[in-house]
């Protein structure tokens, strides 16, 4: 890449072409297609499935062939097709090999002529590509059924659509010394503070990698270095939920080829939000949201808690529970934590096959395979049917917050184990560390609590709580101006 990067293009097309054929074109799926403009030697050069054949020939050689009042010299034809023959909305000039490639690869045609040193690139893209269709992973009840797609420019175009305003901007850069992967920050100039979007152009052109396939790839590059199990990078699927985000003055990131979109900063309140709770009525919102934080602490801290209690704390339980408790156990040969983590890591396997399989089938080892091996484990005497109970039901309290399933099954595993070895004070601390590793987080110098911690009473409005549109729009949130955030600091110490 660092050879073609500083190679021009040569006078003689004859020479183009011989290096074309070392840099492996010959046997490819580069297309070379030569052609005279008059008396001059000349070259039309795409790749296989990228361009749109029909187009180029009807926009591209056509009108160039059927010209009779061509000038003869070889710049002069160039500078004459350029200007007035071509009229595609989208060209350029290029002057290397590197510049080449990377507008051949991307769907563009490249028209060499003998005797002139640069190309002209035209965009003829006509691959095929996934249409718009409902999204997956953020379904909800109301609103767009459209979700991002793997081609950035239409992911582009379905913001524009919804943010009819000039202040909106999309800067592109290429990532990746291998892919050259068009990676696209998106943002609303008049409500995105300059400290964020210099910090995240900042990331992003230091980001040395080989390729970017997949937005996973670039959310390290763009985190928090504190080591936590939570991230101040969220994803997208919808494109009305990133123009709310950047409305809040964040900052959107699109990478070619990836369906997901990554919004900048994001904080912990985020990931109980969802688009339905802006559409249903204020009450049924703030219940949802309710719900959604009480299952995910039950998901996490339910099955450490049940073991620490039935290990060390039996006093605590009432005495027909207990005994009932007691009377599973004593037909069962494991400890509670065995048996705790042992259904659990049953479930993992459960869950992660369901995901593999093709969808009908994956539907049905989920559901069916999590219920024979339960009834079958519980009657073979290997597990007591409470603790089936408290697995299942903190399993799916994790599939409320589905953005924080990762960090909740992992942190379940280890309350499990704390509560089997220390009990409930084991249980306590290692919930007070988690909290304050949670609070120890600032991306992009916001706090990630934000606004619990620093408390913010009018910025809970829309914390737990989800007031109607009309009491929200009277104070338009930044995330920017949060309580805490080091912009607001600054600003703070400089009216002192």
């Amino acid at each position: 890449m660092q050879e073609r990067s500083t190679k021009k293009l040569f006078l003689s097309l004859e020479d183009n072409i011989n290096y074309l054929y070392e840099l492996n074109t010959k046997d490819s799926d580069f297309v070379l297609r030569r052609f005279k403009i008059g008396e001059t030697n000349a070259l039309l050069l795409t790749c296989e499935g990228l361009s749109d054949k029909i187009l180029i020939g009807e926009a591209v050689l056509k009108p160039i062939l059927s010209c009779d009042c061509m000038p003869k010299n070889p710049t002069l034809q160039y500078a004459y097709i350029r200007d007035r023959i071509l009229c595609a909305s989208e060209q350029s000039e290029v002057f290397d090999f590197d510049a080449l490639f990377k507008g051949v690869m991307g769907g563009s045609c490249a028209i060499l002529i003998d005797g002139v040193p640069r190309t002209l690139m035209l965009d003829v893209r006509g691959f095929d590509r996934r249409s718009i269709s409902e999204p997956i992973m953020e379904i909800t009840d109301r609103g767009s059924r459209e979700s991002f797609v793997e081609v950035a420019r239409i992911n582009m175009t379905m913001i524009r659509r919804r943010l009819k305003t000039p202040d909106l901007r999309f800067e592109t850069l290429e990532i990746g010394e291998e892919s050259s992967t068009s990676v696209i920050m998106c943002y609303l100039a008049d409500r995105a503070s300059e400290s964020i979007l210099q910090q995240v152009r900042k990331r992003l052109k230091k980001i040395k990698i080989e390729s970017v396939l997949e937005s996973g790839y670039i959310q390290p590059f763009l985190d928090t270095k504190r080591v936590s199990f939570f991230s101040g990078v969220g994803y997208v699927e919808r494109p009305d939920t990133m123009c709310a985000k950047m409305l809040e003055g964040r900052v959107g990131i699109i990478i070619d080829g990836a369906p997901l979109a990554l919004i900048v900063p994001y904080l912990f309140s985020e990931n109980f939000q969802s688009f339905d709770d802006y559409c249903n009525r204020p009450f049924y919102a703030t219940f949802s949201r309710m719900l959604k934080y009480f299952s995910f602490f039950v998901s996490i801290i339910l099955p450490g808690l049940y073991v620490a209690i039935g290990t060390f704390h039996p006093e605590l339980l009432p005495e027909s529970l207990l005994y009932d408790i007691a009377a599973s156990e004593a037909r069962t040969p494991f400890s509670l934590a065995m048996e705790a983590f042992i259904i659990h890591i049953i479930y993992e396997i459960l869950h992660q096959a369901g995901l593999r399989l093709p969808k009908p089938v994956g539907n049905t080892i989920s559901v069916v395979g999590a219920l024979v091996i339960g009834e079958s484990a519980v009657t073979a005497g290997i597990i007591s049917a409470p603790m089936v109970m408290v697995v299942a039901f903190t399993a799916i309290s994790a599939f409320l917050v589905p953005s924080l399933y990762d960090a909740s099954a992992v942190l379940r595993l280890m309350f499990i184990l704390i509560g089997g070895f220390t009990g409930i004070f084991g249980v306590l601390i290692f919930l007070t560390v988690i909290l304050i590793n949670i609070c120890s987080i600032d991306p992009y110098g916001i706090p990630y609590t934000s606004p619990f911690a620093p408390f913010d009473v009018r910025a809970m409005r829309d914390g737990v709580l989800r007031l109607g549109w009309k009491t929200l729009n009277k104070h338009v949130f930044r995330v920017q101006n949060a309580y805490g955030s080091e912009e607001k600091r600054k600003a703070s110490e400089a009216c002192e």
